[in-house]
């Protein structure tokens, strides 16, 4: 994929509609089509940069992250650009033809275009998200029809050949210097006709299913990580690979712990004592309670970091670290020998402490 920003590279404000990027791609793909520049490296490289920038900025929910993400948003997607100009063709077949008439190369039949990248969002708890977890998920995706095997055609033979094209799939003729390639209006560019359609998928080969597999989660993912499982995609055309599944982790929160990339972050209250005196507590810790030792004099929102005891690394051996930030819990209410005691420490320190008398606030009744 290009670094380069898709905006400049079609010559359009972020602002632009729709129709005002069609356009601008459009003009783009005209004045860099191989075709026209043939033998010309920097030619190819703007047609490619300009597809890319297209296909991005065309849908809707890749623009959408592509504006609040940039490049690295479209990782969530499975896009990764083109390999070359087959795959440009392939993908925007249609989009040439309605631009200028013309679709892939040379007037050659395309080769059998590989399955669509599929995505499944997964919302897994805090812990399992921590320490991994093995589970199934449910995808609903198109099978091959096993009626016909694939083929469309009742009782799995093979289509007939489609003799507006001649099995190419495409049919050219000549506009100007160039010669221009249509996708054949008759097989829609497949180079085959079914006379005899199967009667399970109607003549499409294919069919909706929910299909399960099972996911290894692995430990320390968060929202926004991403599993490939390869070949779980759409099935490819006959004679073409499938796509892949894409998950998408979204990791819910905890009513205890906070994540701050691999450090999980906790809040320990604790009494006015054990801040001045010093003491052993207890601390929630992500395999259950354990004890800290707190120093004397600490302070209201001091933190202390305990190494490795966070979340694991996704990429690398190690745990980020375990962040305690303390603070001193005042009680609403406390029995007569610790009122006793705190007056007299209040004495000690110089507080005018008025007994009994209700504050301005709770005269107020507020």
């Amino acid at each position: 994929m290009t670094k380069t920003d898709y905006y400049e590279i079609l010559q359009v404000p972020k602002t632009a509609s729709p129709e005002e990027i069609k356009k601008a791609y459009r003009k783009l793909a005209l004045k860099y089509h191989p075709d026209r520049n043939p033998g010309d490296k920097e030619a190819e490289e703007k047609f490619k940069e300009a597809a890319e920038a297209y296909e991005v900025l065309s849908d809707t929910e890749k623009r959408q992250l592509y504006d609040r993400f940039g490049h690295a948003g479209l990782q969530q997607t499975g896009f990764t650009g083109f390999r070359d100009f087959q795959d440009i063709f392939s993908s925007f077949g249609d989009i040439f033809e309605e631009f200028f008439g013309f679709g892939s190369r040379g007037g050659q039949r395309r080769g059998p275009r590989r399955g669509a990248d599929l995505r499944y969002d997964l919302t897994i708890g805090f812990m399992d998200a921590v320490f991994g977890k093995e589970t199934e998920i449910e995808v609903p995706r198109h099978e091959v029809c096993e009626e016909c095997h694939g083929t469309g055609s009742s009782g799995g033979a093979e289509p007939g050949v489609c003799q507006m094209c001649n099995g190419r799939g495409q049919v050219t003729r000549s506009q100007g210097f160039f010669s221009i390639s249509t996708t054949c209006p008759t097989c829609q560019g497949s180079g085959t006709v079914i006379t005899d359609p199967c009667r399970s998928c109607r003549g499409l080969g294919r069919f909706l299913k929910k299909r399960k597999l099972s996911l290894k989660v692995p430990a320390g993912v968060e929202t926004g990580s991403r599993l490939r499982l390869n070949g779980e995609g759409e099935p490819g055309e006959p004679g073409a690979a499938p796509g892949d599944l894409y998950v998408v982790i979204h990791q819910a929160p905890h009513e205890v712990f906070r994540r701050q990339d691999d450090d999980v972050i906790v809040g320990l209250p604790i009494s006015y004592s054990v801040a001045v005196l010093g003491g052993e507590v207890e601390i929630p810790t992500l395999e259950g309670q354990d004890k800290m030792e707190v120093p004397a004099g600490t302070q209201s929102g001091q933190d202390f970091r305990i190494s490795g005891r966070g979340i694991p690394h996704l990429r690398g051996r190690g745990r980020g670290d375990l962040i305690v930030v303390v603070y001193i819990e005042t009680p609403k209410k406390v029995d007569k020998q610790v009122e006793d005691l705190l007056r007299q420490l209040a004495e000690l320190e110089g507080a005018k402490v008025t007994p009994g008398k209700r504050s301005f606030f709770a005269r107020r009744g507020k």
